[in-house]
């Protein structure tokens, strides 16, 4: 088992990897994001069946679903009440699924792509607090999606560019407390912050190819990108922290006693617990 320490003061971390024993007959595929529920129960989502493991916040195995239902693993979200949003890249879907995989919701026209209209390999989702669902679907598209709850597309935004309100690989995305949504902006070195209409607001540099977005219960804003690392941001953009995370930098989530947990280049999810 790998060990160090990332971060500094409050954002500061005991790296530890790998995260998640399995039982025998399991593998790890290729972890593209991991998310944890309310229990602070750990899903892994792979890229091979079954595409969720779930653990213990000790790594314990609980159990596996999805096999047969996702196509190609990319981006999780689990909201304030456990329903599960999981992008399906090559299958052109997101889908809305409980703790247990019942599929709830499906939005996209599955294994059918469109261009610049949802979706072309979506890469991640995310809720806001008024329960709408955003999409950053940004392999064939580069644009941003807003759904009702109950799967109606309300709107979309952006184009193909580098400037404000453009869009190279969209690949990261969230929403905060007051509705405002975050995307990385992979190709374009950027997270760029609009309004729920899709208005831009403002963006952050400084960052080389950021991959996922998420906010801890104190509005600390994480984002990891390509160096690879995780730079910690106020909501206004300030930078607070910043750490290595050598076996990870694409998917970022946290749990309710402040650790988190990444994923990236290696077959397994790296657990940062907080010092």
């Amino acid at each position: 088992m790998n060990r160090m320490i990332s971060g500094t003061g409050d954002t500061q971390y005991h790296v530890i990897y790998p995260f998640g024993k399995l039982p025998d007959g399991l593998a790890y595929g290729d972890v593209r994001d991991v998310a944890t529920d309310s229990q602070d129960r750990v899903y892994v989502y792979q890229s091979i069946d079954p595409p969720i493991l779930v653990f213990d916040t000790h790594g314990n195995y609980l159990n596996s679903w999805g096999t047969g239902v996702i196509l190609d693993a990319h981006g999780i979200y689990i909201g304030p009440n456990d329903e599960v949003l999981l992008c399906d890249r090559n299958a052109h879907e997101v889908l809305k699924l409980s703790t247990e995989g019942k599929v709830l919701l499906r939005m996209g026209n599955r294994e059918r792509p469109s261009l610049q209209a949802p979706f072309n390999s979506p890469a991640d989702a995310a809720l806001s607090p008024s329960g709408d669902i955003y999409v950053a679907d940004g392999y064939g598209n580069s644009i941003v999606h807003r759904f009702s709850g109950e799967g109606k597309h309300l709107a979309s935004w952006g184009s193909r560019g580098d400037k404000p309100g453009q869009f190279t690989t969209p690949h990261g995305i969230w929403v905060d407390g007051n509705e405002r949504v975050y995307v990385a902006d992979r190709e374009n070195n950027r997270v760029q912050i609009f309004s729920p209409e899709g208005d831009f607001i403002t963006q952050w540099l400084d960052l080389y190819h950021p991959m996922d977005i998420y906010m801890d219960a104190r509005n600390r804003i994480y984002v990891t990108d390509q160096t690879p690392r995780y730079s910690v941001y106020d909501t206004d953009g300030n930078l607070l922290d910043r750490g290595m995370s050598n076996y990870a930098g694409h998917g970022i989530w946290g749990d309710n006693q402040g650790n988190l947990y990444m994923s990236g280049n290696a077959r397994s999810v790296v657990k940062m617990i907080k010092l």
